[in-house]
C-alpha cells in the first residue's frame, strides 16, 4: 500500500503550516529580545546625565587645588611689601610664614619650612624632660637616612646631629637648622618674591580663579533632539 502522505500531499499542510509558522514568529521573539536588551530613551538620558555629573566633579576638584596662595585676604600691600626686605621678616610674622610655606608646597619642599618650626618649637622646651621624645621625633621625620620627610644635610652636619640624639641639649639641632635656613634663603626666598602671589599681595589684587561654568542636571527629551551618542560602550 502506497504511503497515503504520497496519494494526499494536502494531509501534510499542517506541518508546512508549522514551518511558516516558526519562519514568522523566530525573527519575532529575536526583534522582541533585542528591544528588550537595547536600553530605552529615558536610561539613554539618566546615563548621560550621570556622565555630566561626573565631569562637573572633577572640574570642581581643579578648583580645590593647590597654587592660590593669595587666599590671605587679610594681607595689606604694606605687610607684604616688609616681606621682601629679609627672609627673617616673612618668617617673625605668622602670615608671612603661612604664604611662604604654602609656596614651598607648590615647590614638593615643605620639609625644609616644617623642619625649622619643628627646631624652633623644640627650643622652646622648658624642661630637659620634654627634650628627648621631641628630638628623637624630629631625627625620625626629618634627619635619618630614608626619612618620610628627609632635608638636605651635608655629611658632617647629619653626623654630629645624630650623635647627640641619645642625650639631645637645646643646641642640638643649631647646626642643622642654620643649614636649612640658608637653602631656603638663598633658593627658595628669592623664587617666592619673584612668584606672582607674592607680587599680587604686593599690588593689592587677590584674584580669584574663576569658577568653571556648570551645566543644568534636568533634561528633557528636546535637549537631545539630533544628537546621537554612541552607547554601546556603556
Amino acid at each position: 500500500m502506497e504511503n497515503p502522505l504520497l496519494l494526499f500531499p494536502q494531509l501534510n499542510i499542517s506541518a508546512s503550516k508549522d514551518k511558516s509558522y516558526y519562519k514568522v514568529v523566530k525573527p519575532a521573539i529575536k526583534e522582541e529580545h533585542h528591544k528588550a536588551s537595547k536600553p530605552g530613551a529615558k536610561q539613554k538620558r539618566n546615563r548621560l546625565s550621570l556622565l555630566l555629573q561626573k565631569s562637573e566633579f572633577h572640574e570642581g576638584d581643579h578648583l580645590g587645588k593647590p597654587g592660590n596662595l593669595t587666599k590671605a585676604a587679610s594681607v595689606s600691600p604694606e605687610e607684604a611689601v616688609k616681606w621682601g626686605e629679609s627672609f627673617d621678616k616673612l618668617l617673625s610674622e605668622k602670615a608671612g610664614l603661612d604664604a611662604f610655606t604654602k609656596f614651598l608646597k607648590t615647590e614638593f619642599s615643605e620639609e625644609n619650612i616644617e623642619f625649622w618650626i619643628a627646631c624652633e618649637d623644640y627650643k622652646k622646651s622648658k624642661t630637659a624632660h620634654e627634650l628627648l621624645p621631641k628630638a628623637k621625633t624630629i631625627y625620625e621625620t626629618f634627619i635619618r637616612k630614608d626619612a618620610p620627610k628627609e632635608v638636605n644635610l651635608d655629611f658632617q652636619t647629619k653626623e654630629v646631629t645624630s650623635q647627640s640624639i641619645e642625650q639631645p641639649i637645646i643646641t642640638t639641632f643649631d647646626a642643622a637648622q642654620n643649614t636649612v635656613y640658608r637653602l631656603m634663603e638663598q633658593d627658595s626666598y628669592p623664587r617666592f618674591l619673584r612668584s606672582d602671589p607674592y607680587l599680587n599681595l604686593v599690588k593689592g589684587r587677590n584674584p580669584s580663579r574663576p569658577g568653571l561654568r556648570r551645566r543644568s542636571r534636568s533634561f528633557t527629551v528636546n535637549d537631545f533632539q539630533g544628537v546621537r551618542p554612541d552607547f554601546t560602550v556603556w
